[in-house]
């Protein structure tokens, strides 16, 4: 199993927070976290991705503590829904301080610009770049360590319909890379497109856990999020 969490808790107050959540990820899934707005979701990969910290559990990947941060770094990279970048900074700029503070090649930052077809902006500030740049560079950073885990929240929130289908094929080739990927959505079509496996929050706590046709064909689905 290469994600094991166990007791994974946070509280904010009675009605926001993650209550204790027991889950397991085989390598190579792609898992749709999914409920509405306040049920926990971000809250969960937020805590995966070490930007808060949990009032209780552990999670581990690959074995390895989620409390060790540097070796984390190397096993999950995270793209929130809103790019945390520099924005008054370049694209090479934002890209090559997280590759030193990641301990990766400067080479790295290349190959990644190559591959994500940021080579004409690298230059530019991020201020000045499209939403869909912006994806695409938020992307490209958590890419950089290569690691196994990727976590996206709601990576097309706000994107056109062009922009949404090339992040789709992103995800998608990822995941036939052998990447494990877990992202919070809240369309149906991404469900049905992308994941392999549907957990849904409510209330802090995980109400459902199967396959998109099982989710699709359940009660809860019809009665509590349509």
């Amino acid at each position: 199993m290469q994600i094991k969490i166990h007791n994974l808790t946070k509280v904010y107050d009675e009605k926001r927070g993650l209550l204790p959540v027991n889950l397991e990820v085989e390598k190579g899934e792609l898992v749709a976290i999914i409920g509405h707005n306040g049920a926990g979701k971000s809250t969960f990969m937020k805590m995966l991705a070490n930007w808060i910290l949990p009032d209780d559990g552990q999670v581990l990947v690959d074995g390895i503590d989620l409390k060790n941060r540097l070796a984390m770094v190397r096993k999950i990279g995270f793209v929130p829904e809103v790019p945390n970048l520099f924005d008054f900074f370049s694209v090479d700029y934002n890209l090559s301080v997280f590759a030193r503070l990641f301990q990766v090649p400067a080479a790295r930052t290349e190959e990644i610009l190559e591959e994500f077809a940021l080579v004409p902006f690298r230059k530019d500030r991020i201020q000045v770049l499209s939403k869909g740049l912006r994806q695409r560079v938020s992307i490209g950073r958590a890419l950089l360590a290569n690691p196994p885990v990727l976590l996206f929240d709601e990576p097309t929130s706000g994107l056109d319909f062009e922009m949404t289908t090339e992040i789709y094929r992103m995800i998608q080739n990822f995941h036939r890379a052998g990447k494990t990927i877990l992202f919070t959505s809240h369309r149906p079509e991404e469900l049905k497109s992308l994941a392999t496996r549907i957990i849904m929050l409510h209330r802090g706590s995980v109400v459902f856990d199967g396959t998109p046709e099982h989710y699709f064909q359940s009660e809860i689905h019809e009665t509590l999020y349509q």
